[in-house]
């Protein structure tokens, strides 16, 4: 077992108000799913080393880019977006990863996204209203939005330790 011994990710506050608290583990869990990235070369990060499982490290990268533009820009602002990588056809798309996708294209995008959903989140306090209603036509305030980031990025995240483990036997939190 190999052990990641750099990790240069920001640890959260432990006595931070409300606000910086769930940025802090927002912004965390982005920097732990890219230190899981860290040093594969593409054909690595195209990898799905669990099978059956068709996930790879680039597909949990391109899908937390759809995740991010779609609660801070389509659901919290109401911007009428399309997909970045999903198609109607393919409505996983963005797990679905061929030779073609790179880390490079995948790792600028989510950058975008991430730096998008920043701008949203310091527009708004935490309990403003999305624009755009759930399902069931509740609208979700952005402390709702920021809880539910953390879930979905710390959910990924696992995934993303046992493909690496199993890719090169890097292992680390």
């Amino acid at each position: 077992m190999i052990v990641m011994t750099t990790d240069t990710r920001t640890e959260p506050s432990t006595t931070a108000d409300e606000r910086a608290m769930l940025e802090g583990f927002l912004d965390y869990h982005r920097e732990t799913l890219i230190m899981k990235c860290a040093g594969l070369d593409d054909a690595q990060l195209r990898t799905a080393a669990l099978a059956p499982s068709e996930l790879t490290l680039l597909g949990l990268v391109r899908h937390l880019a759809e995740v991010e533009r779609y609660w801070f820009r389509e659901i919290m602002e109401d911007e009428d977006l399309p997909d970045l990588y999903s198609t109607e056809e393919d409505g996983d798309r963005d797990f679905h990863v061929t030779a073609q996708d790179t880390w490079a294209e995948a790792h600028a995008t989510w950058l975008t996204q991430v730096a998008d959903a920043r701008k949203v989140t310091e527009a708004h306090g935490l309990d403003d209203l999305s624009l755009s209603r759930g399902r069931g036509g509740e609208p979700f305030s952005l402390r709702w939005i920021l809880t539910h980031m953390i879930e979905e990025y710390a959910r990924h995240n696992g995934h993303a330790d046992l493909l690496r483990e199993h890719i090169d036997g890097v292992t680390g939190e």
